[in-house]
């Protein structure tokens, strides 16, 4: 029954402030505190204040929060949300923690420092107040000693990782004095409410997610030098084609700070003195000759990389010769071995394919798996009793596709065990020999680390010698799961998956999620198999992006050869999957996330309810490629600004946002601003914190439709729009924009398409008109847009340059 209305956030710090961002995301009640100032700002000085007003005593915390707030990413979703933040000091404002459900301590990494904190939290805590600390790395048991028994109860280690709102990872890491239940409540408040990938941890150095990344991360700093690699190499080959982030190994160095890693390691080398291989964490000479010259990455200007100008002005990225420790260009990389891998969409495959190369990329991927494979098993159970918790850590804290567990199933746990120990020993500790339980568990005749029953993720559980269901999953729906034998249909760009319980899900599966002919076709079939045998239908997927819109290949190939029937019938087969969505006979559920854009965000706005994760970037970018929406999007706008008209009076502001949106092609940063756009409507949309419940969540609303008695609604024919009244406004600001020169010419022709669609052409006055009405007017703009040379050729640009052309 614990319920967290208010937290306490100590330290206003880079994490302490975006921590308290994050809670006043969820609409929790934030207090932020800090230091009281020693010294008076010259600035404050002039202005005759003194250490006692009040905005002095409140400078650091009120600055760092303002800090934090001006960041790119940006750590709230919506500016809206600051307003739940309340800042003070601790020698003002610490009594007020009384009210706080959860006091946490984001303060300097010094224990002595925080053992003071906690010594004034005592002193206004109520009991039973959750109590956590952020460190990174100070043994939490310290910050325990000498504290009364209720505070060691509810006491325990909470390790958001930067930036809080965008890494998922969330370790707990409890003593022994904590309490079961706390421990319990905090794992599942982190996934739930927060969002978080919550990974148990046991306290020892560095925890799990800093002890195998920073290990992953200087192991390659100690194969550079022997494999001969450059900067750039290292990079290429541990991105994205290996399942991690493009930032790579260097890039996330330099972005971190190599003082943060090398703090990191100092630790781990100075207390983890049990690890055979400690001599990792001894940093390589190069690296130590970095942080003396104070080459510590983006803080510093320049580390792995430097930026410069040229002598035209344009930015350059030069590279760092690690032997000669002198900036020079970039080199190109190319590797056959990254090429075999291009064309493999499935990672595990893609494992095997890279594993197998005979170049450079291939040699570095085993000289740094192997050892990897060895180091993760002897973890076990020093660090953590379930190996799937490393997995979870290394994903949701690094970024990375998969574990190292799942590389190594993916590449066979039996077989890769000889390679193992065939591999020449590079690394500090590596002997080529995996923990004892790998071994005990291949001899039980069980081969893999994980499997999946019936849908259900299990993992290899050591103590028992059995697997067991991954703990904390059996809420969440995973169609990689659950493809194999729930299947129900499917063609190249869509399958459709029984979810259970009468809800079918529709997956999109193209490139980016673009959506084409066969996704078209394969909604249809979804809706048509869930009207005759189901009850609901889910429309998701476990991709990188619900769908990136669109393919707008398509289009341009049909405008080009001046196919305007065949094009004219595929924007109204587009119109028509939308209204299908709208008005099928069950109910519709889109859950979309990350990259929502045209189509895909035209299709969530025609369902009948949007399930959406939190970090949702929804827009109608159309604009951008010189047409307006054509997919219903255009229609739905007007419509929306029809029912937002009050006592049936039109108000122009209104119908102005709804222009603005589509004609900026706005795109949402966040769920609540997609909200704020006018892409959702009230009480017609969710939000899921945790993106691994995003698909359960949107099944559990398309049951609760079903059962509430879901009918099917009836085309709408009551939509006012503006007609001349509306066109004159439009015409007037589209041409004074153009005169201004902050449009072309042939932006103010859109305008005025988009225009004439939303306001219902020319109509006299005032009047009432059928969505289909509208649906004519935006395909009819939408066709003669295509026709014209420029949207030709910013499509084009699009489609080489990967990014829309504005003139």
């Amino acid at each position: 029954m614990r319920r967290i209305k208010k937290v306490a956030v100590l330290g206003s710090g880079v994490m302490g402030s975006r921590i308290a961002c994050h809670f006043a995301n969820i609409g929790v009640e934030v207090l932020l505190l800090d230091i009281v100032p020693r010294e008076l700002l010259p600035v404050e000085e002039a202005k005759g204040r003194t250490l006692e007003s009040k905005t002095v005593r409140n400078r650091i915390v009120n600055q760092s929060l303002e800090a934090a707030i001006k960041g790119n990413p940006s750590p709230v979703f919506s500016k809206h949300l600051i307003k739940r933040i309340t800042t003070g000091n601790f020698d003002d404002d610490m009594a007020a923690i009384d009210t706080a459900d959860w006091i946490i301590e984001v303060v300097v990494e010094r224990l002595d420092i925080k053992k003071q904190v906690f010594d004034r939290v005592e002193q206004y805590r109520r009991p039973g107040t959750l109590v956590t600390s952020n460190t990174s790395g100070i043994p939490i048991h310290l910050m325990a000693e000498g504290r009364n028994d209720d505070f060691k109860a509810h006491f325990c280690g909470t390790h958001f990782f930067n930036p809080p709102r965008y890494l998922r990872l969330l370790e707990i890491i409890p003593t022994m004095d904590t309490k079961p239940e706390i421990v319990e409540f905090l794992m599942h408040y982190g996934d739930k409410f927060l969002g978080k990938t919550t990974v148990l941890c046991k306290d020892t150095p560095a925890f799990i997610g800093n002890r195998i990344g920073v290990y992953s991360m200087l192991a390659l700093t100690h194969l550079v030098d022997q494999l001969g690699l450059t900067v750039e190499e290292i990079d290429k080959f541990t991105g994205p084609a290996m399942g991690h982030p493009k930032s790579a190994t260097f890039r996330t160095a330099d972005v971190v700070g190599l003082d943060t890693l090398v703090n990191v390691a100092n630790g781990l080398a100075e207390n983890a003195k049990d690890d055979e291989a400690r001599g990792v964490f001894q940093l390589p000479a190069y690296i130590r000759q970095m942080v003396e010259n104070r080459w510590l990455g983006e803080k510093s200007g320049q580390g792995f990389y430097k930026k410069i100008k040229d002598d035209k002005g344009n930015s350059e990225i030069l590279a760092l010769d690690l032997k000669t420790l002198e900036y020079r260009r970039q080199e190109k990389v190319k590797s056959a071995t990254l090429e075999t891998t291009k064309p493999v969409d499935d990672i595990r495959k893609r494992m095997k394919v890279y594993e197998q190369g005979t170049d450079n990329a291939g040699m570095l991927f085993r000289a740094m798996h192997y050892p990897l494979f060895e180091y993760v098993s002897r973890r076990v159970p020093e660090i953590t009793d379930q190996f799937f918790r490393i997995d979870d850590a290394m994903r949701a804290g690094f970024g990375w596709e998969l574990g190292p567990f799942e590389v190594w199933d993916a590449l066979g746990v039996k077989e890769t065990l000889e390679k193992i120990k065939a591999e020449e020993k590079r690394i500090p500790g590596q002997s080529g020999e995996v923990a004892t339980w790998v071994h005990e568990m291949l001899a039980a005749g069980h081969e893999s680390f994980y499997k999946t029953e019936q849908g259900i993720r299990h993992y290899y559980d050591i103590q028992s010698k059995s697997y067991k269901p991954i703990p904390g999953t059996e809420v969440f729906l995973i169609l990689d799961d659950l493809r194999g034998q729930k299947t129900v249909w499917k063609n190249s760009g869509l399958t459709i998956v029984d979810l259970g319980d009468g809800i079918l899900n529709a997956e999109f599966h193209t490139k980016m999620n673009t959506i084409g002919g066969d996704v078209i076709q394969g909604l249809h079939k979804a809706i048509a198999l869930a009207e005759k045998d189901f009850r609901g239908l889910v429309i998701g997927n476990d991709g990188s992006n619900f769908s990136a819109g669109a393919n707008i290949g398509m289009i341009f190939m049909m405008a080009v050869e001046q196919d305007y029937d065949e094009l004219n019938l595929a924007v109204k087969t587009f119109q028509d999957t939308s209204m299908r969505l709208r008005y099928s006979a069950i109910p519709v559920v889109a859950a979309p996330f990350a990259l929502t854009l045209g189509g895909g965000c035209e299709f969530s706005m025609h369902a009948d309810f949007v399930q959406l994760h939190a970090e949702t970037y929804m827009g109608l970018v159309e604009f951008g490629v010189g047409v307006i929406p054509g997919g219903g999007g255009s229609k739905e706008f007007a419509l929306r600004a029809s029912d937002e008209f009050k006592d049936g009076q039109i108000e122009q502001n209104v119908l102005r946002e709804r222009f603005l949106t589509i004609g900026q092609a706005k795109v949402s940063t966040s769920a609540a601003e997609a909200a704020e756009l006018g892409y959702l409507r009230a009480g017609q949309y969710a939000i899921s914190m945790n993106r691994s419940r995003l698909l359960a969540d949107a099944k559990a609303k398309a049951i609760e439709l079903a059962e509430a008695g879901y009918t099917q609604p009836v085309p709408r024919t009551d939509i006012k729009v503006l007609g001349k009244q509306g066109l004159g406004i439009v015409y007037v600001g589209a041409n004074s924009m153009r005169s201004g020169n902050y449009i072309s010419e042939h932006d103010q022709k859109i305008s005025e398409k988009l225009g004439w669609v939303l306001c219902g052409g020319d109509l006299s006055s005032p009047t009432e008109v059928s969505e289909q009405y509208l649906l004519d007017l935006e395909r009819e703009a939408f066709l003669s847009l295509c026709g014209e040379k420029k949207t030709l050729e910013r499509i084009q640009h699009m489609l080489t340059k990967g990014k829309p052309l504005r003139n």
